[in-house]
Formats: structure tokens, C-alpha cells, sequence
């Protein structure tokens, strides 16, 4: 399994416009192969690959040799990123929805670069600091070990002005002892999560909370003129009320998702399209807000590392059938209690899916 171990570096000022420059000459090389392969089509209806850009790199630093200061096969992985970008452009045409055609990058809009090969062009040296090639040893700032065989880096910078690595290793997850807890999770807005167990998560609302303080700081940059040092100082401001949201978010959701996946041996999830939810205007900010898929997706991969059971199911009507009888009815959002008539049970309406949820994801893993 791979695993990615994120860590701050902190490069010097010489260090830190080396990076510069090999991000604006890694974009170049983007939009270079963009350009190339859009003109391609449009004069000739032909496909240039993959392999056929790479190798043009020789003859591309002869032309432009200030990409000389980047490590070879950080431009090709340039490439790579655009074989991927269009084989996804490719596959939602498939699919049948209508993909935008990938973009060319402007200068805030392209912040990473992977080192394809750990040990080549990129390691942890003898100090425990990061060494890059052409740019040098850079400090390093560990809040836990590297675990496993490492095999890629990835240095990025954030709109903060913040430096990161990002080392993907391999490795083999510790399993859990098996547990024989069963849960089911209701997410929604009133409380972020219902487990049928009926402890409740309350909705912690980080965006909600920073609202106030993100329109304050968009104001006053919308008031500055842009290319100006003010705009990019209140800039920075506005990118650091969205970081500091970020943090929050991911700090609650990782530590929400251990805690489930050290209490329960089976989880049972809801299958939620949340994209095709944010087409509410009403409630698309509070959905975004809750951030289901992240906190799904990263429950997700921690209950496979710790060898649990975890299954989503389909949320069709268990907010709308009784948990004890399975009578069903209608529940306007404004109910919060689910009184069935036939069994004459009283139940909060979240705990109730909770349950249906449970029982769902029992009878699909089970058979």
C-alpha cells in the first residue's frame, strides 16, 4: 500500500527563488506540450503521445536552457501530468458528460513538482534534511517518522507562500485486532454524523465560523489594485482564512475517522453523490462546509489499513423507513422525529437512518 507522509520545509531565500524558478520552468514545459498537442489536432486531426513529447526535452533545452536548472525527470513527469489530465478529459467524454478541455496554467496556478524516483534528484540526507538537487540541503520539520520504502517526492508551495514535501512510500499497515462492534453512520447538517449506537458528532461548521472573516478580508482586496504589492499582501490574507479552514477540516475529519475505525470492526456508510447534492443553491455552502467525501474517502482508507470491514450502501428511503418495522412514509426535512404509525416507535429521524444503514450494509456484506 502507499502512504504519504507531509512534512514543512523551510528553504533559504537563494534556495526558495531556485524553487521559483524551477516551478515557472516546469509550467512552461506544461503549457508548452498543451499548446502542442491542441495544435496538432486542430491543423492535422492527429494524437501526439505521451513518449513522443518526452522525447523532445533534449531539443527543448537547446532552445530554452534555463530549463537546464531543473532535474530531468521532473520534466518528464510534466508530461505525465498532462497524459493524465487528458485521458481523464477523454474518459468523461466517454462517460458522456461534457469535460472542460484541459487549461493552460498561469503563473499561481501550477505550485508542485514530483520527483519521480526517490534518491534521484530528491532524499532525506545523513542530517534528516531534504536534498534537492540544484537547490541544495533544505530544513526539514518532522512531526512523525517515515514509515516504509520511500519511492516519490513531491515539493509544493502554497498560496500562503508555505513550502511542503510530500514523500509516497510503501508500505505494510499494522491490522487492528478484530473487533466485533457494528456501526452505522448517518451524515447531515444539523449534527455532521449519527451512528446508530446514538452518539451523535456535532457539526463543527469551520466555514461557517470563518465566514465573517473571509468576507472581511475579500473586501478589502477587491478594493486594492491588482499587480500592486497591497493586493498580493491582502491576498495572502485571504488565501490564509481559506489554509486556516483547511487545517481545521482535515485535523477534525482524520481524527473523527480513528477514532470510528479504533472503536468498530464493520462501518456502514451512506453511497452519497454529494456532487449532484451541491446543485442545491439552498444548501450547496453547508454541504460543501460538512466535506461527506473527504471524511468517507479518508474513513475509508483507514479502515482498509486497520483491516476492518467498511461497506457504503444505498441511501434510498432510510431516512424514510421505520427501523423496527420497515413501514415507510413520507419525512419532510423539518422532522426530526420519525413517529411511525404502525409500530408506534418514536425515534430521532437521523438515529433511525443510522440504523437502516447499519442493516443495510449487514445484509450486503453478508450476502
Amino acid at each position: 500500500m502507499i502512504k504519504n507522509f507531509k512534512y514543512r520545509i523551510y528553504p533559504t531565500k537563494s534556495q526558495e527563488t531556485k524553487l521559483k524558478t524551477q516551478l515557472d520552468e516546469c509550467r512552461w514545459v506544461y503549457n508548452h506540450f498543451l499548446e502542442q498537442r491542441k495544435a496538432e489536432w486542430e491543423e492535422n486531426q492527429k494524437s501526439i503521445g505521451l513518449y513522443d513529447q518526452t522525447m523532445t526535452l533534449p531539443h527543448l533545452k537547446k532552445q530554452r536552457p534555463t530549463l537546464k536548472q531543473v532535474h530531468s525527470q521532473v520534466l518528464q513527469n510534466v508530461g505525465n501530468r498532462i497524459e493524465l489530465a487528458f485521458q481523464a478529459f477523454f474518459r468523461r467524454i466517454k462517460n458522456g458528460s461534457t469535460p472542460g478541455y484541459p487549461r493552460f496554467r498561469g503563473r499561481d496556478r501550477y505550485d508542485s513538482m514530483t520527483y519521480p524516483q526517490y534518491g534521484s534528484g530528491a532524499k532525506i540526507n545523513d542530517s534528516d534534511n531534504l536534498q534537492l538537487s540544484k537547490v541544495g540541503e533544505i530544513s526539514t520539520v518532522y512531526h512523525r517518522p517515515i514509515e516504509g520504502k520511500p519511492k516519490t517526492v513531491t515539493i509544493r508551495k502554497t498560496a500562503t507562500g508555505k513550502w511542503y514535501m510530500t514523500i509516497a512510500c510503501e508500505f505494510e499497515p499494522k491490522l487492528l485486532d478484530e473487533n466485533p462492534n457494528e456501526v452505522g453512520i448517518d451524515v447531515g447538517l444539523y449534527s455532521f454524523a449519527t451512528l446508530s449506537t446514538g452518539e451523535q458528532v456535532d457539526n463543527p461548521r469551520f466555514f461557517r465560523t470563518e465566514e465573517k472573516e473571509l468576507a472581511k478580508a475579500q473586501r478589502r482586496l477587491s478594493k486594492a489594485e491588482k499587480g500592486t504589492k497591497t493586493y498580493q499582501t491582502r491576498k495572502k490574507i485571504v488565501a490564509r482564512v481559506h489554509e486556516r479552514i483547511g487545517f481545521k477540516r482535515h485535523n477534525f475529519i482524520h481524527q473523527l475517522s480513528w477514532y470510528l475505525v479504533n472503536l468498530f470492526g464493520f462501518i456502514a456508510v451512506e453511497d452519497l453523490h454529494v456532487n449532484r447534492m451541491l446543485h442545491n443553491h439552498c444548501l450547496a455552502k453547508s454541504i460543501a462546509d460538512v466535506a461527506w467525501s473527504s471524511f468517507f474517502s479518508t474513513l475509508m482508507y483507514k479502515a482498509e489499513w486497520a483491516g476492518r470491514q467498511f461497506i457504503a450502501v444505498n441511501p434510498a428511503y432510510t431516512s424514510q423507513t421505520c427501523s423496527n418495522c420497515r413501514h415507510r412514509q413520507k419525512m419532510p426535512l423539518s422532522e426530526r422525529v420519525y413517529r411511525c404509525p404502525c409500530c408506534q416507535i418514536e425515534i430521532d429521524r437521523d438515529l433511525n437512518a443510522a440504523l437502516n444503514i447499519l442493516a443495510l450494509g449487514r445484509q450486503c456484506f453478508r450476502g
